[in-house]
């Protein structure tokens, strides 16, 4: 029985790859299916190659360009645009420390303030009217010994340091404002004593008990043009601290001292300071005019009085 329904092994292996046939999809026929394919591909690209070199497909509106330049026809209705000036270095940008306000009222006195203005003088808004006249500062200069060591607790732009460097001192120059430090060194340069003027940025005050000097110059901020409103202009009217605390701060520094003050300012209280060293120290005071103008009084202590 066993051997009677028993089917032979060739019709058994027909029998299977018959029935796999719908299931398993076969190498060969899809590579039939596929050849129709391939040769519409063909086809097309034999069209695309018979194009003229010249042709350009346009560009959809969501695609960008490759190359950052485009060629195209040029409107009439397209403005011309002006090419961009390349931006000059840092060093040779124009100042713009000169407010047309400030600069409009004290530039007629520029080259008091500055004789070689002329070759690139800088000051800020507030050094067109706080720095000292050359003139004047030149004579203050004069009472320093030629080789002695000067400190300028507030060195503004430099017009007093210059004057100090070009009698043969060498200065340390005070100044809070970095700005106006780089703006005197600029202008020390200019004439030609950069090499005698240590420039620091600092608070006097705080720098004071560790500096020593042969002479110390003081020209703090007056408070600002509106200064000669008062019909005296007292010490503590000084800024950033009265006159007492600056000159107490100044004597730990040297025993001589020049101050250049307001020319309102009561000169009795000025020479009151002179009692706060023992032995009091020597004073003088006197006026400084500039074309007749009278500009403010420098008061000396110690051995730069006369």
């Amino acid at each position: 029985m066993a051997k009677g329904n028993a089917t032979p092994p060739i019709a058994r292996r027909r029998a299977n790859a018959v029935t796999l046939l719908p299931n398993v999809p076969h190498r060969f026929l899809r590579l039939l299916a596929a050849i129709p394919k391939i040769a519409r591909r063909r086809q097309r690209q034999r069209s695309l190659i018979a194009v003229s070199p010249s042709f350009r497909p346009p560009l959809r509106t969501s695609e960008k360009p490759r190359c950052g330049i485009q060629s195209r026809t040029p409107s009439p209705t397209d403005e011309v645009e002006t090419p961009l000036k390349p931006k000059r270095p840092e060093a040779e940008q124009p100042p713009h420390e000169e407010p047309a306000a400030a600069a409009g009222k004290y530039w007629a006195h520029r080259h008091s303030l500055f004789s070689l203005y002329d070759r690139g003088v800088r000051m800020d808004a507030e050094g067109w009217y706080s720095a000292t006249p050359e003139s004047i500062a030149a004579v203050q200069a004069a009472r320093a010994s030629p080789t002695g060591l000067v400190v300028d607790a507030f060195a503004g732009v430099g017009g007093n340091s210059i004057q100090f460097a070009a009698r043969g001192c060498y200065v340390i120059a005070v100044e809070i404002d970095p700005r106006k430090v780089e703006l005197a060194r600029h202008n020390a340069r200019i004439y030609g004593v950069e090499d005698m003027i240590e420039f620091v940025v600092g608070d006097f005050f705080r720098l004071a008990p560790s500096l020593k000097a042969d002479l110390v110059f003081l020209s703090p901020p007056w408070g600002g043009p509106s200064y000669n409103q008062a019909p005296i202009y007292t010490l503590d009217m000084l800024k950033p601290k009265d006159g007492y605390t600056l000159f107490q701060a100044a004597q730990k520094i040297a025993r001589n001292i020049i101050m250049f003050l307001p020319r309102n300012v009561d000169i009795v209280q000025v020479e009151e300071l002179s009692w706060l060293c023992s032995p009091p120290l020597d004073f003088e005071s006197e006026e400084n005019y500039v074309q007749h103008r009278f500009k403010g009084i420098t008061a000396y202590f110690g051995n730069a009085a006369r």
